[in-house]
């Protein structure tokens, strides 16, 4: 990698929240430095729960939650977000699932090439995305990752794709992960306090046993941003419809700020690398 040259960021996810719920923190820790930060959102949450306050000003759950992001990114220092156009699906047997421009029924084709697209365009350095589960096994966390993965391997080929653009080969690819023994004392703790460990979130729709029993992918990067934790928070505030943890357990979230608070960790899934390796740089 150059180090002289401008250095770039492209995040590639599926929802208003996820990049300040997710890897915010990341992001701003890299803006901050003088990267140059882009974000490609999939949806604009249009299967969010929202109440009613929140909707004042706006006609729809979509511009109220693309207002958020815009909010957010603004904060964070993501000098430009670009949305795909699709429809938020829901999660898995949601009526949402059903409608015709549902981003999990876009051919996975026709999104990949709108990433290589903007990865051609752009040219950034580095890539993040979800991880193979999505996260939560989120069906459009899920989407999108395989379209970011597809279209990172893409941009590089002449070959792939040549009307959208001359070719680029970005230098790696990370996927955003979690502990999962973390999850697994989430659940227990859940169980302990009488609360059902599947139904979990804002929405109840997020089944810890299931994330329990899931692989854990090796935590190849760890980006301390405890310098720029507060802007996170700022951010995640932007997202105020979606901050609802009234029917959660006080002890939980408490646990859950105390190990993820001001770092955020990431899998290299490119260029392969031993599973024992670590870095605190994702340029480096």
């Amino acid at each position: 990698m150059d180090m002289t040259k401008p250095r770039k960021i492209l995040s590639v996810l599926a929802h208003p929240d996820d990049e300040s719920f997710g890897m915010g923190g990341t992001l701003a820790l890299y803006a901050r430095q003088g990267v140059e930060v882009h974000l490609i959102c999939a949806t604009r949450g249009e299967a969010g729960t929202v109440d009613p306050e929140f909707l004042e000003g706006y006609d729809s759950v979509a511009s109220c939650r693309e207002a958020e992001l815009r909010c957010a990114a603004e904060k964070l220092g993501i000098q430009r977000v670009t949305f795909l156009d699709y429809r938020d699906s829901g999660m898995p047997g949601s009526s949402d699932n059903q409608h015709p421009r549902a981003f999990i029924n876009a051919p996975l084709e026709e999104v990949t090439e709108q990433v290589t697209a903007y990865i051609r365009s752009f040219k950034p350095d580095v890539v993040l995305t979800f991880d193979p589960v999505g996260g939560y096994h989120h069906p459009d966390h899920i989407h999108i990752h395989r379209a970011a993965t597809e279209a990172f391997h893409a941009a590089g080929e002449p070959s792939a794709y040549p009307e959208a653009g001359a070719p680029f080969q970005p230098d790696r690819l990370y996927f955003h992960i979690f502990p999962r023994t973390f999850v697994r004392v989430a659940v227990w703790v859940l169980r302990l306090i009488g609360q059902d460990p599947s139904r979990f979130g804002r929405n109840q729709d997020i089944n810890l046993e299931i994330l329990a029993d899931d692989e854990d992918y090796p935590p190849h990067a760890q980006i301390n941003y405890s310098r720029v934790k507060n802007i996170k928070e700022k951010a995640s505030n932007c997202h105020a419809s979606q901050i609802n943890f009234s029917s959660q357990s006080p002890l939980l979230l408490r646990l859950i700020r105390s190990v993820s608070a001001g770092k955020d960790t990431f899998m290299q899934a490119f260029p392969e690398v031993p599973e024992s390796y670590r870095t605190s740089d994702l340029f480096t």
